[in-house]
């Protein structure tokens, strides 16, 4: 049996051999990819309204972002299975599974609550660790608590539905839950940094207060009469496979926290650096974001489409359709991350106070980075289509071994090497080559290429077809 999507993306030559229908690839992946695109526009507006208060402001946002992300990926990993099991259960027309993932992942993300509450304890002592300038670490904190201990079990909660609605083919659903939490931060932002006075604080309490009104709108849609009618999503609540989200999502939540941890200290030890390295790089990531979410959006679409055709039984149609998704990201990556360092001379000053005495050289060094970022966007693109093609297989463990590797085996150690110059930095067992932030970057496209090939290999291996089969 197979599904609309499934066929839609299925085509015939003049030799009725079956070609993947790019035209309805986009289809399906245009809403993912405008969603992925507004998440980048979503994290631009926290950096734009930070960046209002002062650099040292940019620069703590840097220093707590990417580890509240690492919190919230961790445990996070229980949402994003629910596309999987919704794809590969609307592929084989088992509609009521699909529903039943994504009550599944609601629950599994209300056990993870209190998980939230205790990690919001660990900001002080974490941030005193790292010898960051008093002022930064103070605005780090305040931005900490409420971002990850009201902003995580929100995320983790709307994960689970628009999961459900990416893997069942409904990804204008997820579109819309994301515009109306985009255009809430906007002056949610405004009213609380600078209407009450909030200040950075304000910054994560609007960012949490347009995930709850998204998060509405994702559960009015669920519970309504068209979805209740197709998936009997008002019923399903009652018979939920809470410890399969478990058995699936902590992978990928592991994998992605690997890569994430790398990032947050990635950035602290540009920071560490100075605060200009800081703030460019964390001005850059965000606008890197620009290539990296829509990138995200369009492998989402490989997920949805591998997990129908697993569900369905065709592995020989999955393979077809992973190849393929995965040459699109890697085409739409490349080319947009060269469009950004083109335009990085007119983009890096949006970011920055005018009258800050280092916005000149933030800006400068900037746009530096931004070319950096630009050489290892076609790798980040293998990384990202194999990896989300994978996870519609359902394969997921041996991608987040090889991210944990490389990310600290390589990664790490290889950034420490090439920043500090000798007798500075973290450790001083490690070479020190002292090429600062521009050394920091190389070591990022390194990871990336080696992390890329070896997801690509690991698709075009067909391991994932076994694990499949196995799961049947």
């Amino acid at each position: 049996m197979t599904s609309g999507p499934l066929l839609l993306a299925r085509r015939r030559d003049a030799a009725g051999r079956a070609r993947v229908d790019y035209r309805a690839v986009w289809l399906l992946a245009g809403p993912l990819i405008a969603n992925s695109a507004i998440q980048s526009v979503l994290n631009l507006t926290d950096t734009w309204f930070v960046g209002r208060l002062s650099a040292s402001a940019v620069a703590a946002m840097g220093a707590i972002f990417w580890i509240v992300l690492c919190v919230i990926f961790l445990l996070g990993g229980v949402g994003m299975a629910v596309q999987t099991f919704a794809a590969q259960a609307n592929g084989g027309g088992r509609r009521r599974r699909a529903s039943q993932a994504a009550w599944s992942g609601m629950y599994a993300s209300l056990l993870a609550t209190p998980l939230f509450v205790a990690a919001g304890f660990l900001g002080a002592p974490l941030l005193a660790l790292l010898h960051l300038d008093a002022e930064v670490q103070r605005l780090a904190l305040a931005y900490w608590w409420p971002r990850l201990v009201a902003g995580g079990p929100l995320a983790l909660l709307a994960w689970s539905l628009t999961g459900f609605f990416n893997g069942i083919g409904r990804s204008r659903i997820t579109l819309l839950v994301t515009v109306v939490m985009a255009l809430m931060n906007v002056p949610f932002n405004q009213w609380f940094m600078f209407g009450l006075g909030m200040g950075i604080a304000g910054s994560a309490w609007g960012t949490v207060a347009a995930q709850l009104v998204g998060l509405t709108v994702a559960l009015a849609v669920f519970l309504g009469a068209r979805t209740r009618r197709s998936y009997r999503s008002h019923l399903t609540w009652r018979h939920t496979a809470v410890r399969r989200q478990f058995s699936l999502g902590l992978p990928m939540g592991l994998s992605a926290v690997a890569d994430l941890l790398g990032v947050a200290l990635f950035q602290l030890m540009l920071l560490t650096l100075g605060t200009t390295e800081g703030a460019a790089t964390q001005v850059v990531l965000m606008l890197t974001s620009l290539a990296y979410m829509p990138g995200v959006g369009l492998s989402l679409a490989g997920t949805t489409l591998v997990g129908h055709a697993i569900g369905a039984g065709e592995h020989d149609w999955a393979a077809t359709l992973g190849t393929g998704i995965i040459r699109l990201v890697v085409l739409f990556m490349s080319t947009v991350g060269v469009l950004l360092a083109l335009a990085g001379p007119w983009l890096m000053p949006l970011f920055v106070n005018a009258a800050d005495p280092q916005g000149a050289a933030l800006v400068a060094l900037g746009g530096t980075l931004l070319w950096i970022a630009a050489a290892y966007q076609a790798f980040d693109g293998l990384n990202l289509g194999a990896s989300f093609c994978l996870r519609g297989a359902g394969d997921v463990r041996v991608p987040a071994v090889f991210v944990a590797i490389l990310s600290w085996g390589l990664w790490m150690p290889l950034t420490h090497a090439l920043t500090f110059p000798r007798g500075a930095g973290w450790v001083h067992f490690l070479p020190q080559f002292g090429y600062g932030a521009a050394g920091g970057w190389a070591a990022l496209v390194a990871y990336v290429m080696t992390l890329g090939t070896a997801l690509w290999l690991r698709w075009r291996s067909g391991a994932w077809r076994r694990l499949s089969l196995a799961a049947r």
